[in-house]
């Protein structure tokens, strides 16, 4: 079982580094406690756009929070669940690694849900590939596989075309243009306008995750939790605020202020760019990806 190490350090960059080249083993059960009340060692955080629930992606299987606000598992796979996105309606994509005891190779390729996660089907390179970052959009599936470091895209998530070799946290694309892919990296923001098949070095500040839900809308947290926002697709930045906790775990932007981020101490969302958070649910301490 692998997984990236936690993003927190005093220097972005070496923290980074340090993320982009390391997977270590995790001993631990780390994402629910006993009573199943708190959660850690989180990869993904989304919306559901069929219900509006929050849904929480972690080493121990996906989480969305009940009238209480306490995290509840959804389904009944407690895989570590990696590359965790949205692409429709009740139609979630993720890849990563089976739970402990569970028959299944090591690495679980894509597998997609079409009940907002309660179940699961492998659909691509089962056994291969463990994404640590996929992006839904134009109808077709990004994703950075991890255990290769390459580049793949697939219009069925059956078949994929593989691209260029990095080495990357995560990526986002354009949602104006199928061609303009984001990556971070050690060296900052790198940008494909090949749709992946090669990417300049990166620039700017170093980031550790990036979401792009709008042309004048890119929304990036580097590794001390500082929110930063892009209205010319990565040229330039202005630092919008801070997630609370340290550390950060994930990012997503659900719409041009919406934002919702996990850090060490709890996942958050923001209506306002990023300006403030309000936590929607505790986070034990524990390592990020």
């Amino acid at each position: 079982m692998t997984k990236r190490r936690t993003l927190i350090s005093a220097c972005a960059a070496a923290a980074l580094a340090l993320t982009l080249t390391a997977c270590s083993d995790d001993g631990g059960d780390g994402s629910a406690s006993a009573s199943g009340t708190t959660i850690s060692h989180i990869h993904g955080v989304e919306i559901g756009p069929a219900d509006g629930k929050l849904y929480v992606a972690t080493h121990n299987g996906i989480y969305t929070p009940d009238g209480e606000g306490r995290p509840v598992l959804v389904g009944d796979r407690k895989d570590d669940f990696m590359g965790f996105t949205v692409a429709g309606k009740g139609r979630f994509l993720a890849s990563g690694h089976p739970a402990p005891g569970r028959d299944a190779p090591s690495n679980l390729g894509l597998i997609e849900s079409t009940d907002t996660g309660r179940t699961w089907k492998d659909r691509s390179l089962v056994g291969e590939v463990d994404f640590h970052s996929i992006a839904y959009a134009h109808d077709t599936i990004y994703g950075y596989d991890s255990t290769n470091g390459l580049l793949r895209v697939s219009e069925d998530g059956v078949d994929w075309d593989s691209r260029s070799k990095l080495q990357a946290l995560d990526i986002a694309v354009s949602p104006d243009d199928p061609e303009t892919v984001l990556a971070t990296t050690e060296s900052g923001v790198s940008r494909s306008g090949d749709g992946g098949r090669t990417f300049a070095e990166g620039t700017g500040p170093v980031m550790a995750f990036v979401s792009w839900v709008a042309k004048d809308a890119l929304y990036g947290v580097d590794a001390e939790g500082k929110i930063n926002l892009s209205a010319d697709g990565g040229r330039s930045w202005e630092q919008t605020g801070t997630l609370p906790g340290g550390g950060p775990q994930a990012l997503t932007a659900i719409d041009r202020k919406r934002l919702v981020a996990a850090s060490q101490d709890g996942v958050y969302e923001s209506t306002d760019g990023g300006r403030t958070f309000t936590r929607k649910l505790d986070v034990s301490s524990g390592g990020g990806h």
